[in-house]
């Protein structure tokens, strides 16, 4: 049996995985701040976030099958020097351009905490333990989203600029290499190591991805993250441009949505006892559905104003809270044979689509909030589409039209959990 984790092993495991959220959501409340410095556009700031989120999925792809074959320790150490290396580089970027490039760098290096951190947890601990670690995960996963734009725009107000939200980043990251150095051993032994390469890991995630049902909770699950991106890229620009809100009130708008999706999903999880999950995720994307296109209609109409606009957002947000409960829990039972990659496939396909979806926010300008609302209502639509996938067998029920995979031993492992 795993041994069992100690306090300060846990405690170092979930500072490095609040890394990404902070990474992804601290600096937001300075993108107006960040265009007019560097003379461009809302779609040249958000192509920041998207140059980030390209970096996180392949640090995913990488990281995780190098510390199959290396071992723990050295890519999570090596990973939290250099991100924080970049992030201290970020703050003193001489241009959008190198801004860009750098938080590339920003997410295949802090990809590292969330993918080699997972399979620690799956090393050293098992059963209940491993459970309730990886709920406290998941956990810090939801508030992260609602700290940072609160502590951003603290940040951004106090200094009157966006570079300072880079310096208490890299801080951070600082801090996190040092309890990584201290706290996390080499959990991988030698004799555990796997040998297999690429070719291994491609050929697991083509038996997931021929589940048709799994892809359709995929793709599911995907749309709606790309949805919440599309808001998490246009939100600056909306709260502050469009309803005039201050940087320190938009950055309080902002965390009261991420504290609506956090309370959704806690309680579709108490639900999910007494309601079937799969009624959850439709009613979910039906609600988002139906508040963005509504929202998306009164701006066609011009009628959208700061009420309006913000109860359609806590709508949406409250279906997207039924979704992100319930639709991976569906994808991957699906394919029992094969979680650890189920997982990996479903997370590198968010982080892609998100990175999509972001620059596209701001082909309309700054002041717009159509591409905004079009996007969402558009993922949401989708979304719900790819659920007739899923029609084709009950969950957990094989697939008549595909046969089930042999288990596959892959680079990236099995044993970690999703």
């Amino acid at each position: 049996m795993p041994p069992r984790p100690s306090p300060g092993l846990t405690a170092t495991l979930a500072l490095l995985s609040v890394l990404v959220p902070l990474s992804t959501d601290m600096y937001l409340p300075g993108f107006p701040a960040l265009a007019r410095e560097f003379r461009a556009d809302a779609a040249g700031a958000q192509l920041t976030l998207t140059a980030f989120l390209l970096g996180l999925a392949a640090g995913q792809l990488m990281l995780g099958p190098l510390s199959d074959r290396l071992g723990r320790r050295a890519p999570i150490l090596a990973g939290s020097a250099l991100c924080t290396a970049a992030t201290a580089l970020c703050a003193v970027a001489p241009s959008l351009a190198t801004l860009t490039a750098l938080r590339f760098v920003m997410g295949f290096t802090g990809a590292a905490g969330v993918v080699v951190g997972r399979a620690v947890i799956a090393d050293v601990a098992s059963g209940a333990a491993a459970a309730r670690l990886f709920a406290l995960l998941m956990a810090l996963g939801g508030i992260a989203p609602i700290v940072a734009p609160l502590a951003g725009g603290a940040v951004v107000s106090a200094t009157g600029g966006w570079r300072a939200a880079f310096w208490v980043l890299a801080a951070a990251s600082a801090l996190m290499f040092a309890a990584a150095l201290v706290k996390v051993p080499e959990t991988l032994p030698p004799r555990r190591r796997r040998t297999a390469g690429a070719g291994a890991t491609l050929r697991a995630a083509r038996s997931v991805v021929a589940d048709r049902p799994y892809l359709g909770y995929t793709l599911a699950s995907c749309l709606t993250v790309a949805s919440l991106f599309c808001y998490i890229s246009a939100s600056p620009f909306l709260l502050q441009d469009v309803l005039g809100f201050s940087v320190g009130e938009a950055s309080a708008v902002f965390s009261a949505g991420a504290l609506t999706a956090t309370v959704s999903t806690l309680a579709a999880g108490r639900l999910a006892g007494r309601v079937r999950p799969e009624t959850l995720t439709l009613a979910g994307l039906v609600t988002m559905a139906a508040a963005c296109g509504a929202a998306l209609a009164v701006t066609l109409a011009g009628g959208l104003g700061r009420v309006t606009a913000l109860g359609l957002v806590a709508v949406a947000f409250v279906g997207l809270g039924l979704v992100f409960a319930t639709v991976t829990g569906l994808a991957l039972e699906r394919v029992p044979h094969a979680a650890g990659t189920g997982s990996a496939v479903l997370g590198t396909l968010q982080s892609v689509l998100a990175a999509a979806v972001a620059p596209l926010m701001g082909v309309g300008g700054g002041q717009a909030a159509v591409p905004l609302f079009a996007g969402m209502t558009g993922c949401s639509a989708l979304a719900l589409l790819a659920l007739l996938l899923t029609r084709r067998a009950r969950p957990g029920a094989p697939d008549p039209a595909v046969s089930p995979p042999a288990p596959t031993a892959t680079a990236g492992g099995e044993r970690s959990a999703p």
